[in-house]
């Protein structure tokens, strides 16, 4: 019984401690780079894990019609107000559209004490392809970005000015 409790403590301290680590830590092998602009970006198939709250960037984006970047978001096809709650992921978070319609909880408490959204995931932010025009220009996402809508960040209590803030988040499901 003694051995059970020691494993036991030994499995949630090494939980504990793969949490702190920084999602860059895992590595996350890059076959091919991407010249965008002069500039190179690895472009990366896969995500740091998903597992209990996730470190990640919170990017801001604006998918609404008529904006760069706006186009029909791949779950559903539609076009959606800048208010709205929603989000894209990376493509190894995205996994091939198996999140689509899912919801996650964001949180920034490095930001704002304690402020936490519940938001749908409704597009992949794309690791892999990007400064051509379906991508209107833009390079490819990071393998840890949570791309929001000003509607996020807005909840969050988040100066969106910033563009890019360091974020947790888990799967609400």
């Amino acid at each position: 019984m003694a051995s059970l409790k020691l494993l036991v403590s030994l499995l949630i301290i090494c939980n504990i401690i793969y949490l702190l680590l920084p999602s860059t830590t895992i590595a996350c092998d890059h076959s091919r780079t991407l010249v965008c602009n002069g500039l190179s970006y690895p472009q990366l198939t896969c995500s740091p894990p998903v597992a209990s709250y996730i470190s990640a960037n919170l990017t801001l984006n604006d998918f609404s019609q008529g904006v760069e970047g706006g186009d029909r978001l791949e779950c559903d096809n539609q076009f959606h107000d800048n208010n709205e709650l929603v989000v894209a992921l990376s493509t190894g978070w995205y996994d091939s559209g198996s999140r689509c319609g899912r919801m996650i909880v964001i949180s920034a408490s490095n930001a704002t004490i304690g402020r936490s959204v519940a938001a749908k995931v409704v597009d992949e932010c794309d690791s892999v392809k990007g400064c051509d025009s379906e991508h209107a220009g833009l390079p490819p996402c990071g393998n840890n970005v949570v791309d929001g809508f000003a509607g996020v960040w807005n909840a969050l209590g988040l100066n969106k000015d910033l563009g890019v803030v360091n974020i947790s988040w888990i799967m609400a499901e």
